[in-house]
């Protein structure tokens, strides 16, 4: 192969990743989304200012969802308002132009900023998608009607560690009951679905986390950072964020800079409380010699678990895709002693709804 074969091997790799992404974005509800990445892959086939930018990207463009780097790239540039005229298409920052006429005032911003989205293609697109919550909160709610106590709650790929504060967060179930402070900065709309789970007091006596590379949500450029990646059309996941970063700044979460093995390794069951460790469309990223050795130290810790310092294990995680239209998270609970594995429900991509069975 030579390599001019190479680069159009490598240039129709990229074109088929945006248009996927762009059906993605465009089944989950972002219709700017939608259209410019479908835009941007037109542009790579014809050979535009996005196929130089993108040409030199040497990473595995599917698994480092370089069309979520672009865009969050962009988003960022918007937020810093260094592209005004692309800001009127932006939501987030209050345009409301729409979708239809972006793409040409994009474009210009991807020949007028092309070093610095080049720079930030080199950061993997890390949020802390705060509408998970719901899924991980009602998981727990189970786990206390079972084994009730004071709970010291782990996360691993916790990111900036807003999730690590869940039980702070209200949820609004379908059917119009609450749960959580009513006063809460973070409201989860239609959070719950189906058989609602019993509520319980959630007390909680440590919090803590990992990730590679943890973001400091008190600082600006930790919100600039999670805020760029999250859809600039969907201002219900932006005022969520929002209000998770509010109380990130009263309650901060320590997040170690580990992997989630090394993590594991460390920790130890405590008597008096119930261990929980949780995690949310995480797993996937680790590589499989990581997750071999974290399921060691889960399975570790399920061994030493006793009725005096039980350990749980609670988690919303992709099931197979057979296309985006049926991609589906499953909410599953592990309990130690006994080893009881049970699903308890299925949520949607960004948490909303989770629905119990």
């Amino acid at each position: 192969m030579t390599r001019a074969d190479s680069a159009d091997d490598r240039s129709r790799l990229v074109v088929e990743h945006c248009r996927s992404q762009a059906r993605a974005c465009a089944d989950l509800g972002s219709p700017l989304y939608a259209e410019l990445l479908a835009q941007v892959a037109d542009d790579v086939d014809g050979g535009g200012p996005a196929a130089d930018l993108l040409a030199g990207y040497d990473g595995d463009v599917h698994a480092d969802a370089l069309g979520m780097r672009l865009m969050g790239g962009v988003h960022r540039l918007v937020l810093e308002r260094q592209a005004p005229e692309l800001a009127t298409f932006y939501p987030s920052v209050g345009g409301t132009a729409g979708a239809s006429g972006a793409w040409p005032v994009l474009r210009a911003v991807l020949v007028e900023h092309e070093a610095a989205l080049r720079a930030l293609l080199g950061q993997a697109p890390q949020t802390n998608e705060v509408g998970r919550a719901s899924a991980l909160v009602g998981g727990l709610h189970r786990l206390l009607a079972e084994v009730p106590g004071p709970i010291r709650l782990l996360e691993i790929g916790a990111s900036a560690g807003l999730n690590l504060l869940a039980d702070q967060f209200r949820i609004d179930a379908v059917d119009g009951t609450s749960v959580g402070p009513p006063d809460s900065p973070v409201v989860l709309a239609n959070g719950w679905a189906g058989s609602t789970p019993a509520t319980a007091t959630i007390e909680v006596v440590q919090r803590l986390g990992c990730d590679l590379a943890p973001l400091d949500p008190r600082t600006t450029e930790g919100r600039l950072r999670l805020t760029s990646y999250v859809w600039p059309d969907q201002l219900a996941r932006i005022e969520r964020l929002r209000g998770a970063l509010t109380l990130a700044a009263v309650h901060p979460v320590p997040v170690r800079r580990q992997g989630a093995a090394d993590f594991l390794r460390d920790v130890q069951l405590e008597t008096g409380r119930t261990t929980v460790l949780w995690h949310s469309v995480m797993w996937q990223y680790l590589p499989v010699e990581e997750q071999a050795a974290a399921t060691g130290h889960i399975e570790r810790l399920g061994r030493a678990a006793t009725p005096d310092a039980p350990f749980a294990h609670l988690f919303m995680e992709p099931d197979r895709p057979i296309d985006w239209r049926d991609y589906r998270f499953g909410v599953r609970l592990r309990t130690w002693p006994g080893g009881m594995d049970r699903r308890l429900g299925t949520a949607a991509a960004h948490g909303l709804p989770t629905t119990w069975t």
